[in-house]
């Protein structure tokens, strides 16, 4: 373990490496859904860097063929201990690369193996929750400003100031939508959960960890854009929706769909960014990346409640630390 600081971190790395070429962000589950906002940020910012997202086992598998000296490769668990995680970060550090983890416990083998460590928090509070997002962001920012310049690096640092404490100022406030979700939703056949930008993988991680892991109950997530190529058609008052809706750019696909889910009489729970502060205290420049640490923040209340109703505790599992797998 190391004690320094994301700008120290990633100023040692540039006095090492003066080019980087690529950066890959590798992690499993939730970890991986945490870690897409800043590979979003950095995909849709930096103009000669290079970056892709991978679970795991599949960097492993199939490595890219970059992986060098002029890469970066950030992995993340919030135990340090998933072993895919963990085999990904040997790897890469075999291949050259300046390995950068991400973590809640000190200590772990992935901070162990790793070059450089960031520690996060997650179970002081809701906003806590988000950290792992937030320093992945963080780290993010930092490796554009340092190699290529990011005009918008302070608006970015007073987001990251302050999303911890406007997603904690948020929970009462929707703590009321929870439970009507909860009400509404407990026995559902199939939940449709769909959002679009940077909050494209809470969604998916809503359905796939929230959902399907720790309540079994059946969830699918689309895109908001692709809502119209397909899935559309399964709209009626029958179906039950979950809208993650963005402030920023991609707005309009996320109004669209929700106005074709209205127009349908289909069942939904809208999680509104706006509703929350979020553009009032977030520079415009950069509000579009915070959507998914207040959203991704906001929905673990819908996991509570709904377990509340199903009589189904969040850390219940079948399979999860019971088999060999």
């Amino acid at each position: 373990m190391n004690n320094m600081s994301i700008q120290e971190i990633v100023a040692a790395i540039k006095n090492k490496q003066p080019e980087i070429k690529t950066v890959y962000f590798v992690g499993c589950g939730a970890s991986m859904s945490d870690l897409f906002p800043a590979k979003y940020f950095l995909e849709n910012n930096a103009k000669k860097l290079r970056t892709s997202i991978y679970t795991a086992n599949n960097f492993n598998y199939s490595t890219p063929a970059a992986v060098d000296n002029t890469s970066v490769v950030i992995t993340c668990s919030l135990s340090g201990g998933t072993p895919e995680t963990v085999a990904a970060t040997k790897l890469a550090r075999k291949l050259g690369a300046h390995v950068i983890s991400i973590t809640n416990k000190a200590g772990s083998p992935l901070d162990v193996e790793a070059e450089y460590c960031i520690l996060h928090g997650f179970y002081e509070s809701y906003g806590a929750k988000m950290e792992k997002p937030a320093r992945a962001l963080e780290l993010a920012c930092e490796l554009l400003n340092e190699y290529e310049g990011y005009a918008h690096y302070d608006d970015m640092h007073v987001g990251l100031a302050k999303i911890t404490d406007l997603i904690n100022a948020a929970v009462p406030m929707f703590r009321p939508v929870a439970k009507k979700f909860a009400e509404e939703n407990y026995n559902a056949p199939i939940l449709y959960v769909m959002s679009s930008g940077a909050t494209q993988y809470t969604a998916y991680g809503f359905s796939m960890f929230l959902m399907m892991e720790m309540q079994w109950l059946n969830a699918t997530t689309f895109h908001s854009g692709e809502f119209f190529h397909g899935p559309f058609e399964m709209a009626d008052e029958n179906a039950h929706y979950v809208l993650m809706m963005n402030d920023g750019p991609t707005r309009p696909m996320d109004v669209r769909a929700l106005t074709f889910v209205q127009r349908m009489h289909a069942k939904y729970t809208l999680i509104d960014a706006k509703d929350y502060g979020l553009s009032s205290n977030v520079p415009a420049s950069v509000v579009e990346y915070f959507n998914p640490l207040m959203i991704g923040g906001l929905t673990r209340l819908l996991g509570e409640e709904i377990s509340i109703l199903r009589e189904h505790p969040l850390t219940m599992r079948r399979y999860m630390w019971k088999l060999e797998y």
